[in-house]
């Protein structure tokens, strides 16, 4: 069974950088699509930033386009997500997934998830 486990999650200011973590293990990383998933307080969970298994192209939310970048090494099995200019609205709990097929944003579908890191904004 594979296992997705987050980290780097914390509380920072407006205006911040963060990069959150992925460790995947039991899994053929190359082979999976690779993303990042968020809740905000109260709302379900959504697509925010992914890579395809296939050729590497990257897919981001239009809330988050020009501020985050999602990467990986895969040599590591490790996912990232580089959070820049972070926003009061950015504050939520950010999951990790892996989702084997074609590529898809449709959170059901996605095959295996981590337990999520807190992301905390506040001034």
């Amino acid at each position: 069974q594979a296992h997705l486990v987050e980290s780097g999650g914390g509380l920072v200011q407006p205006g911040d950088s963060l990069r959150l973590s992925c460790v995947a293990s039991d899994l053929p990383f190359t082979r999976y699509h690779m993303g990042w998933f968020y809740e905000s307080p109260g709302q379900k969970r959504e697509f925010l930033a992914g890579i395809e298994a296939n050729d590497g192209n990257t897919h981001y939310a239009d809330s988050v386009k020009g501020r985050f970048t999602v990467s990986a090494n895969s040599a590591k099995n490790i996912l990232y997500l580089e959070m820049t200019r972070l926003k009061l609205e950015d504050m939520g709990v950010y999951y990790c997934a892996a989702r084997f097929g074609y590529w898809s944003t449709y959170t059901p579908w996605w095959d295996y998830w981590g337990q999520g890191t807190q992301v905390n904004v506040s001034s």
